[in-house]
């Protein structure tokens, strides 16, 4: 079976884990920012969720497109842009942007991330930031 979808906009990579102490008891939460984008991740996973959790081994593909810098817009680097010569290799990092979106999916497409057996992940500038997925499993 394979299931694609999109979430739109501007992919938040997982940002560092806060910390907060009472007394010697530490509890770890995520940023704000991280929350509030794995919250919008569930909710476009809920849209596209299957009749049931996924159980199986899943292959994971997502083409992550990311706003170009300012220095790019001019006519030159949008024609590199558009013909996929022109990538992104500076920050954020594919393993940080992928992160929410795994979370995002967890008790809603699949049990956990855990089931994620394969991966393949790219990612592109784009005047449309948002992330292609596309999962696929062997229906049992």
């Amino acid at each position: 079976m394979i299931l694609t979808f999109e979430i739109p906009g501007v992919i938040q990579p997982q940002e560092r884990p806060r910390f907060s102490r009472k007394g010697k008891n530490v509890k770890t939460y995520d940023a704000p920012k991280s929350r509030d984008f794995k919250d919008f991740v569930k909710l476009v996973a809920y849209q596209n969720k299957p009749s049931e959790l996924i159980a199986e081994p899943v292959k994971l593909k997502a083409d992550i497109y990311l706003m170009p810098p300012k220095k790019y817009h001019t006519g030159p680097k949008r024609a590199l842009i558009a013909s996929g010569e022109l990538l992104p290799t500076t920050k954020p990092d594919l393993d940080n942007l992928i992160k929410g979106i795994k979370d995002g999916c967890n008790k809603i497409i699949w049990h956990d991330d855990s089931q994620i057996v394969e991966m393949n992940v790219r990612k592109f500038y784009s005047e449309q930031p948002r992330a292609e997925v596309t999962i696929e499993w062997l229906e049992g």
